[in-house]
């Protein structure tokens, strides 16, 4: 698949690539960069149901954007040349292609989902040829825990089998793109190219592969995008497309120490007494001085990143989208954006990050809320920090009126506020987060409780790359090198090894085999996956919940005791939909429901109830 633009004499550099015929969207803006062409008349040269516009100029001499309508147009390469006084200057081609059969009807990521979330620099070295790139400006470095360390999308391929029997459907990959920065720049968030895939991960043809491959196990791939900062060493910041590209740009210009921050104030966009400099103060500001923050109200920049995002799905075929920093970027901007992948993917999903406590917060972004304001968003996912919050909250204080476990179960009666809670990611960790064996502060149990709560909540689930085999990382304070560290096995010299299970030390080995064994038994639970959700007051430190769905139902039971504890079935029996005894879906152990149940330790017990 042909993926690119290409100018006669390379003189002009067109974005997007490469666009489609037939998308429900059928207008298209070209940003074409090339020395001193602002004044250029632009022609098509062969266009078959393709028409021009209009063509639009800013301030800057080395930008033009052509504005093309493709509602007639067929798969073909359009040629367009560029004029100076009725001679042909420059001319290049530009490839409108023929979408794969179903592209539209994409299914993206839902409840029938386990979300994997790799960070690719750490996760596995599939060619050791691509650690260094000649035009990249930082090294590899395995021994610095902030550098780059050579995990890459072959890594990911090569891991494909082991995630399959795993149990995962989706990986969230952080972000792939071209970062070339001096320094840091292995977690992918300072974008230098957002059409390029970074060469120290590969290719985009390798992604595209990636996708394709992982399609065949029953894999989706959900793209980590960023549509709120770029990097610092992008080539825009020499030579921005208009005055109003990124935001502070002209103080910026005249002084690069002169830099608006972000107050990361995020309820400032959403409070009805806010003033209109505090708001500014939040959206507006930059992350660090290498990440600048860019202006989505720039009606430019604002198409350029809805198409960006738009190209990637139908370019690799993508179940999804990760957007970060969700609320950092312009609100209204926001709405556009979804709107316009959800327009062309109606059965597509995006999961937004909002990094915050409060449910309310979190509540305003997601599709389907009646905002007070009259705020629209089409995101129907959002991340669920409240209630992972929550979670490790309740499983680590000791248990009392109003601590521990009730504290857990009250977070749920806060779904009120939510359009569709069932909708929200909930995860047991990520690349910004601790690890989760180390906050449970190696506690077995308790680790085991928070995983079987992510796995069979009502929610979409995700883990985080190594949680499988116990990974870990300080408990306090941010970790990143730490939490980001190397997945066993991920280098040829590693000497434990996760895919084989070589070194692995016996409570790594459990802990693997019981997220298996859940995880396979979620693929084909409709209990877990779309099932009606119960659960009783948490008491003496058990805290009970059900699903139930058409034939099947679970009792999912809690105990953060340390000595042995019989508990009382009949409590619960209102959800026992008639059913007499229960199986153990770990180590098919059988029960009968009317007689006490001894949990023997601290963890999880998940019952199958049978007649």
């Amino acid at each position: 698949m042909c993926c690119c633009a290409l100018s006669v004499n390379a003189q002009v550099n067109v974005e997007p690539l490469s666009w489609w015929a037939g998308m429900h969207n059928p207008q298209l803006q070209l940003l074409v960069a090339g020395d001193n062409i602002r004044g250029h008349q632009v022609k098509l040269l062969n266009a078959q149901g393709v028409k021009l516009v209009n063509v639009e100029q800013t301030a800057s001499p080395n930008h033009l954007f052509i504005n093309l309508d493709l509602q007639d147009a067929k798969a073909q390469q359009l040629k367009i040349g560029l004029y100076d006084n009725d001679q042909l200057v420059e001319q290049f081609d530009y490839a409108i292609q023929a979408r794969e059969p179903g592209a539209r009807e994409r299914q993206g990521f839902s409840n029938k989902d386990v979300i994997y979330l790799i960070t690719p620099d750490r996760f596995v070295n599939g060619n050791p040829d691509n650690d260094n790139h000649p035009s990249m400006l930082e090294k590899s470095d395995r021994s610095f825990d902030g550098g780059r360390h050579g995990g890459d999308i072959l890594g990911i391929r090569k891991a494909l089998p082991y995630l399959h029997d795993l149990g995962v459907t989706q990986l969230w990959i952080n972000p792939l793109l071209e970062n070339n920065q001096d320094k840091y720049s292995y977690h992918g968030y300072s974008t230098t190219h957002f059409y390029q895939i970074d060469p120290r991960f590969g290719t985009n043809e390798e992604y595209q592969a990636l996708v394709q491959e992982a399609r065949s196990f029953g894999i989706g791939v959900i793209k980590d995008v960023i549509v709120n900062h770029m990097g610092s060493g992008h080539q825009w910041m020499a030579d921005f497309p208009s005055e109003t590209w990124v935001n502070g740009q002209q103080a910026w210009q005249q002084n690069p120490q002169d830099i608006l921050y972000t107050s990361h104030r995020r309820t400032t966009v959403q409070d009805p007494y806010a003033v209109a400099s505090d708001t500014a103060d939040f959206d507006q500001g930059w992350f660090t001085d290498t990440m600048p923050d860019m202006n989505q109200t720039d009606p430019h920049m604002a198409t350029y990143l809805i198409q960006n995002s738009i190209w990637w799905v139908e370019y690799a075929g993508l179940s999804g989208i990760r957007e970060d920093t969700y609320s950092y970027a312009d609100k209204a901007f926001l709405t556009h954006w979804s709107k316009a992948i959800i327009d062309e993917y109606p059965n597509f999903n995006i999961v937004g990050e909002e990094w915050t406590s409060n449910p309310i917060t979190v509540s305003y972004w997601q599709a389907g809320k009646q905002n007070n304001d009259g705020y629209i968003s089409y995101t129907p996912s959002m991340m669920d920090f409240p209630l992972y919050d929550t979670l490790i909250a309740s499983l680590t204080e000791p248990e009392g009126w109003d601590t521990g476990l009730i504290n857990l179960y009250q977070r749920l009666a806060d779904d009120v506020v939510y359009a569709k809670p069932t909708d929200l990611v909930l995860f047991e960790g990520n690349h910004d987060t601790n690890r989760l064996y180390s906050l449970m502060k190696n506690d077995l149990g308790l680790f085991n409780i928070a995983m079987a709560y992510v796995l069979t909540s009502n929610r979409i689930p995700q883990i985080f790359y190594g949680t499988e085999v116990l990974m870990q990382s300080p408990s306090e304070g941010r970790n990143d090198g730490a939490v980001r560290g190397d997945f066993p096995g991920g280098w040829l010299q590693d000497k434990i090894n996760a895919f084989t299970g070589e070194g692995l030390n016996n409570q790594q080995q459990a802990t693997l085999s019981f997220m298996r064994s859940l995880l396979n038994y979620r693929k084909n639970s409709a209990a877990i996956q779309h099932g009606n959700l119960r659960h009783f007051v948490p008491k003496d430190g058990v805290y009970v919940q059900s699903r139930h769905a058409d034939n099947e139902t679970l009792l999912i039971i809690y105990n953060k005791n340390e000595q042995s504890v019989a508990l009382d079935l009949q409590r619960f029996s209102s959800v026992f939909n008639g059913n007499t005894q229960g199986i153990d879906i770990i180590n098919q152990q059988s029960y009968q429901l009317d007689a006490p149940l001894k949990l023997e330790q601290k963890g999880v017990t998940i019952l199958s109830l049978k007649r």
